[in-house]
């Protein structure tokens, strides 16, 4: 049965995907139990599916706009897939589903601050080349090995995880470059995890139908605009949404999460504003010191 509700949601919260390459786990998973009252293996399984059919929207956009580094998808691919799979027998065997969101949550909280203060210092330049990056094999191949075990244990972490990992590994990738990337490279990732939830989880098809009527049209729609968005939208867009991801993971009640978003929202805003003045100023002091011709 298409739950209009549902497909109402996740359409939301594919823009967000879309736009920033994480979310889906963090948030979809979140919202299905939270407000439509899925079971937690049930979520899971049905938001993986969906998202092996979303996430190549969003990554064919990249791919054609040149914001995709292919060998550092394939040595995160490396390790992200086999791991992914893996990760539903754990999530089977041992039940760690809670332990591992939580330590999620945690870790997001920690990166947004760090790139909180990133912002604030001016250390993230973004400055080359998606194709001229250096990829370093082992530390990306073991980001991937991580964050597939987490995908597959808990849906999340496709885009959250290794979207923070990345921005410590390869600090001179745009923004645009860094969801690009991170989209594609999540591909086989939610194909690996969702191919092992048909065969052991809990897979539901009305919910996996109702997710994609509105996943499919939110994630191209959010993809076009990150594709073409200034470096600095995208990256504040990315710290909202890694808070918003951090604390339904550490089940923080809805009202708190709400009101720390617009602080969040309003902060954003206020050092933009500040970063124009900064930068209006310069430059008339730049135009002062010119010599006259």
């Amino acid at each position: 049965m298409i739950d209009w509700a549902l497909i109402g949601g996740s359409f939301l919260v594919a823009i967000v995907v879309g736009l920033t390459g994480m979310g889906g786990g963090a948030l979809m998973t979140p919202m299905m139990m939270l407000f439509f009252n899925v079971p937690p293996l049930a979520a899971v399984s049905s938001d993986l599916v969906a998202s092996a059919v979303m996430k190549p929207v969003g990554s064919v956009v990249h791919m054609r706009r040149g914001t995709v580094n292919l060998r550092l998808v394939g040595w995160l691919c490396a390790g992200s897939v086999p791991a992914a799979f893996c990760g539903v027998f754990l999530a089977r065997a041992f039940a760690v589903t809670d332990a591992v969101k939580y330590a999620l949550g945690v870790a997001l909280l920690l990166a947004v601050a760090g790139m909180a203060l990133k912002s604030w210092l001016g250390a993230r330049g973004g400055t080359s080349s998606a194709h001229e990056i250096v990829v370093r094999p082992i530390p990306t191949l073991l980001v991937g090995t991580v964050g597939g075990v987490v995908v597959g244990v808990s849906s999340v972490g496709s885009g959250s995880l290794i979207i923070v990992a990345l921005l410590v590994l390869y600090p001179a990738l745009k923004a645009n470059q860094l969801v690009g990337t991170d989209l594609v490279q999540a591909v086989p990732l939610v194909a690996s995890a969702a191919l092992g939830h048909l065969l052991f989880g809990d897979f539901q098809m009305d919910l996996t139908v109702s997710l994609l009527i509105g996943s499919i049209p939110g994630v191209y729609l959010g993809a076009r605009i990150s594709s073409r968005a200034p470096g600095g939208l995208i990256r504040a867009m990315l710290g909202i949404v890694l808070l918003a991801s951090a604390l339904k993971l550490l089940d923080v009640s809805n009202t708190l999460t709400v009101w720390a978003l617009a602080a969040a929202i309003a902060v954003t805003v206020a050092g933009w504003r500040l970063k124009v003045r900064a930068a209006a100023r310069e430059s008339r002091e730049s135009t002062d010191l010119e010599p006259a011709r």
